[in-house]
């Protein structure tokens, strides 16, 4: 597979994302992907530091004839989500990447491609290789732990970047720049609860749904796809009333900023009532798929018989856990007025944990309005208050990116893009969330604008980037690269 992406125009960007697909770089797990880059930066002569936060920072000079120009940051992330096929073998924290070219996309076997955001990092790794490209001052910057916390961003070290122009290159739609995102909130929810012995006469299933396409909860959480969550619980509270249901253990969805594709559970019920059980499975894959199917075609619910556990949720427990997990908001929830295929409010009911006394529940909601955000939150609070949750915890908060009508790089770079394809780009804002608000809170005097080439399904296996476009992006920017304006 490595012969036919390196093969790939610009070679550039792709030998250098090819690369970055053998070196392991999971969130929270990316120690060998550092070392790998600065041991790249050291082979190629390029100045390489990190910061307390893992940040890696890289210089080059200006082009002769260049160095009076503002200094430019091309900006991306190292880590990648990791999402896998149920039926696929692959260990993120140690397994290559098994990408492929796949007619006019290149994907991956199974797992996340990892595109976003190593498209984004190789592509830096390609202007600071570059002998033919005429820039000024450079510096690349490689943040560490977007994924689950930003925490690269978070902790990046003041006063060490000198630019004055910040290029994310973390977008996911060629033509299209984007000049302000949403902040987002993690919400951490925990019900305790003392297990009870498994009833006489009851008999065990293992109750799975799977089969959801998932995706990112920031660009696909408004394109009517299920969350695994949500119809798992739905599921349950339908039964369990009547067939006398009990919940051993359940895990659903694995990471905060991706809707849930999967969930899987140990429930036991009295054994007279197992016909019935399975009548009702069957009846409920009909209504998700009456529903869902145009979006999830190959959803399935499904139980099989398995060994009886030791011990259960106790019956009303479970009954508010359930019904706070069916009540709780998800997806959008509100469309920005002034841009209406653009989210403003959401919520992802992301992960579900179930066993041996402790119930986990977490989510990340986002919002362009930091009082809708704090509203929601206020939401999903009474709803786990109502259903007496053991703890409510709202962490990780980022604020938004907000727009700068005035930007010059903006205007500059809509004139650029003009001129190369003949028409205007689309300047937009973002549902998902961008280190630019983070980062620019640090660096306040930074004028930013992220872009890239198209991505579709980031954070799920789904994920592909289109051949064409990451063409079209290397060559807009190379050009933009050429024209950034004086100090």
């Amino acid at each position: 597979m490595s012969k036919e992406i390196c093969a790939l125009e610009p070679k550039a960007i792709w030998e250098n994302f090819y690369k970055l697909t053998q070196v392991p770089r999971p969130s929270n797990h990316e120690e060998k992907a550092r070392e790998f880059m600065m041991n790249w930066a050291k082979e190629n002569g390029i100045h390489a530091e990190m910061d307390e936060a893992h940040n890696i920072l890289m210089r080059k000079e200006a082009t002769p004839g260049m160095e009076n120009r503002k200094g430019v940051i091309l900006q991306g992330h190292l880590d990648m989500v990791p999402q896998k096929n149920e039926d696929k073998q692959h260990d993120f924290t140690k397994d290559p990447i098994d990408a492929y070219v796949d007619g006019e996309w290149v994907t991956a076997d199974g797992t996340t491609l990892g595109a976003d955001n190593g498209i984004g990092v190789a592509t830096g790794m390609a202007v600071l290789l570059s002998k033919d490209i005429p820039h000024g001052p450079i510096e690349v910057l490689i943040t560490a732990t977007e994924e689950t916390g930003m925490d690269g961003a978070n902790g990046i070290r003041p006063n060490w970047l000198k630019g004055d122009i910040l290029l994310n290159l973390d977008s996911e739609t060629e033509g299209e720049l984007y000049v302000g995102c949403a902040g987002g909130l993690d919400g951490e929810i925990e019900f305790n609860y003392t297990p009870e012995a498994t009833p006489a006469g009851h008999v065990a299933y293992k109750l799975a749904l799977k089969g959801l396409r998932g995706g990112h909860s920031g660009m696909e959480i408004n394109v009517g796809r299920g969350n695994a969550n949500k119809l798992y619980f739905r599921f349950i509270k339908a039964v369990a009333g009547e067939l006398g249901l009990r919940i051993s253990s359940m895990e659903g969805g694995n990471m905060r900023n991706a809707i849930p594709r999967e969930a899987f559970g140990v429930v036991t019920l009295p054994a007279e009532n197992a016909e019935k059980f399975q009548m009702a499975v069957a009846e409920y894959q009909k209504i998700f798929m009456a529903e869902l199917g145009a979006k999830e075609p190959t959803l399935q619910l499904s139980a099989e018989a398995t060994e009886l556990p030791s011990i259960v949720m106790p019956a009303e427990a479970q009954a508010r856990m359930v019904n706070a997990i069916v009540a709780c908001p998800n997806g959008a929830m509100r469309m920005i007025d002034s841009m209406p295929d653009t989210v403003e409010t959401s919520n992802n009911l992301a992960i579900v944990k179930i066993a041996e006394g402790r119930a986990e529940v977490y989510m990340l909601m986002r919002s362009s309005v930091e009082t809708a955000k704090t509203a929601l939150a206020e939401s999903v609070q009474a709803v786990f208050e109502l259903a007496g949750a053991s703890k409510i915890n709202f962490t990780g908060e980022y604020p938004g990116w907000k727009p700068n009508p005035d930007s010059a790089i903006l205007k500059e770079m809509e004139r650029v893009y003009e001129k190369l394809y003949g028409k205007k780009p689309a300047v937009m804002a973002i549902h998902a969330g961008l280190e630019c608000g983070i980062l620019g809170s640090t660096y306040p005097n930074w004028d930013m604008i992220s872009f890239g080439p198209t991505l579709q399904s980031p954070h799920s296996p789904d994920e592909r980037v289109n051949i064409a476009t990451v063409e079209k992006f290397w060559n807009f920017l190379k050009a933009v690269l050429a024209e950034i304006p004086v100090k």
